[in-house]
């Protein structure tokens, strides 16, 4: 089975949550950390999904996939409301809601009940976490 990548573009870096990665061999998971090492990312593996600092947009992020021959399915994920509101309070205060670490998105959800709750939820569902 191949790895399953859904792409979300942000405004200086991009995440991509592995749809499937529960089912890869070590190998497949092996093969995506060492992409995500080399581009200073960062895994998170309770969310199944990377993000790395770099302003790439998906067709240059499926290049780049092509030219390293890995061998995966990906998809983009458009922009929504949660990609132009911004988080009022807290520590990431003043960033957008669709830069959060997933971590901080989770928390939100199970500790949030204020006016913005509506967007946390659709970010969560956007990155499919």
């Amino acid at each position: 089975m191949r790895p399953h990548f859904l792409f979300t573009k942000q405004n200086n870096s991009f995440s991509v949550h592995v749809k499937n990665l529960e089912v890869l061999h070590v190998a497949q998971i092996q093969e995506i950390e060492h992409f995500v090492d080399t581009r200073n990312g960062y895994f998170d593996f309770s969310t199944y999904t990377f993000k790395i600092q770099k302003n790439l947009d998906y067709y240059h992020f499926v290049r780049l996939l092509e030219a390293l021959n890995m061998d995966v399915t990906t998809q983009e994920l458009t922009s929504s409301v949660s990609s132009s509101v911004r988080i009022y309070f807290g520590q990431y205060k003043g960033m957008l809601y669709s830069e959060l670490p997933d971590s901080y998105l989770l928390w939100l959800k199970n500790n949030y009940i204020g006016k913005d709750r509506e967007i946390i939820c659709e970010e969560i569902s956007k990155r499919n976490i």
